[in-house]
C-alpha cells in the first residue's frame, strides 16, 4: 500500500495522540519529540482505543485507558498485563509538514 497522509505535524502536540483511519484500519499516531509512531488503535486485550490512553515518553509506551496494559510504540509488544498479544505497528514518516503512514497488514 502506498503512503497515506494522515495529518499535519501541527495536528498532534508533543506527547499526544491522534486516531486516524487508513484503509479501513484504526491507527493511533503518537508524537514524542522528534519521533513519530503509528500503532494499531485497538488494545489486543479488550478492543479499546489506545489513542485515548496516556503516552509514556521516557518508556516509549502507550497505556490502554481501560485496563492499564502498556504497549511499546516501537514494536507493539505489551509490556504489562492483562494484554498478552502485540498490536500492529506501521511505518510512519514525516515529510515537511505531512505525517505519512504505510499500512502493511491488518489491525489487531
Amino acid at each position: 500500500m502506498p503512503e497515506v497522509r494522515v495529518c499535519a505535524t501541527t495536528d498532534v502536540a508533543d506527547g499526544a495522540t491522534r486516531r486516524v483511519d487508513v484503509a479501513g484500519l484504526r491507527i493511533c499516531v503518537v508524537h514524542i519529540g522528534d519521533d513519530w509512531y503509528a500503532i494499531g488503535d485497538r488494545c489486543s486485550h479488550d478492543d479499546f482505543s489506545l489513542a485515548d490512553g496516556a503516552v509514556w515518553p521516557d518508556e516509549c509506551e502507550i497505556e490502554c485507558p481501560k485496563h492499564g496494559s502498556m504497549f511499546s510504540l516501537a514494536t507493539g509488544v505489551p509490556a504489562t498485563l492483562p494484554a498478552t498479544q502485540p498490536v500492529p505497528v506501521h511505518r510512519i514518516r514525516v515529510e515537511g509538514d505531512d505525517v505519512l503512514v504505510t499500512v502493511d497488514g491488518g489491525d489487531a
